[in-house]
């Protein structure tokens, strides 16, 4: 039998076909919403896709303070950081971000989907959330995916 013929091919960063998407996060569940973007930032959707190298596309997503959450999440649930210093803990709700940054809640949930290394750092550097539907990045040509429609 010719084994020549069964090499796996993987994708590097000069094979990879990567391009833009908008998704729309208007009524969608963050948390839903966030791991479909999260697996197209990833490339997993694609048929060459490669753990080790940025595969995937880069992804828009417009309306980002209309996203919902369920049930009391939004004001039961609790973002914690701390400063460094001694009683620097500080916590915030959902609704807080919302009325402050609120692109900053779909952000902090698809970083928590990417990988935590090089890679995931990178990845994270190719999503761009825009509060609103109109955006700067018009000069791509993104193409607009529906999140439903795909698994």
């Amino acid at each position: 039998m010719d084994t020549l013929s069964y090499k796996t091919i993987s994708a590097n960063k000069a094979t990879v076909n990567k391009e833009w998407v908008v998704v729309d996060a208007e009524n969608m569940v963050l948390g839903r919403l966030a791991s479909k973007v999260a697996k197209l930032l990833r490339g997993k959707y694609k048929p060459e896709f490669t753990p080790h190298v940025d595969c995937g596309d880069n992804v828009i997503v417009i309306n980002a303070e209309k996203v919902q959450l369920t049930g009391k999440k939004m004001s039961d649930k609790v973002y914690i950081r701390h400063s460094g210093y001694p009683g620097g803990q500080r916590t915030q709700t959902p609704k807080d971000i919302l009325a402050k940054y609120p692109e900053r809640l779909v952000e902090k949930a698809v970083k928590g989907m990417l990988p935590k290394n090089k890679l995931g750092r990178k990845i994270y550097g190719n999503l761009h959330v825009v509060v609103g539907s109109e955006h700067k990045y018009e000069a791509q040509k993104p193409k607009v995916v529906d999140l439903n429609t795909i698994k």
